[in-house]
């Protein structure tokens, strides 16, 4: 049985830990089963590791400062409708009395 690239880097050298994959060379760990299941589009996780989609709503689960403005947004402001982009600050949304904004995913929980 051959074990499947590193999704990462493409090393062949993976090996397998319990149930999950591991890269010697750049140490990301999958589990294939979950990966086959969530295809080829862009993964972005809560702060909880749920898995986020395109529409989905989530609640910003601390205080966040806004650079130029004269209050954070709360903890628990709810966003709605989402949208998943590459990068550091992963998702594209519109806050209620903010306006158009993106957020990290490390600072949402889905709804």
């Amino acid at each position: 049985m051959s074990l499947p690239n590193c999704p990462m880097c493409q090393s062949e050298y993976t090996y397998e830990d319990r149930n999950m994959f591991v890269c010697p060379e750049c140490g990301h760990e999958w589990n294939e089963a979950a990966s086959s299941e969530e295809g080829e589009g862009l993964v972005v996780k809560d702060s909880n590791g749920n898995l986020l989609a395109e529409g989905d709503s989530v609640t910003v689960i601390k205080d966040l400062k806004v650079k130029g403005a004269s209050n954070p947004i709360k903890q628990g402001t709810k966003v709605k409708n989402i949208r998943l982009v590459e990068g550091d600050h992963n998702i594209d949304c519109k806050v209620d009395g903010f306006g158009p904004m993106k957020l990290k995913s490390e600072f949402v929980k889905k709804l």
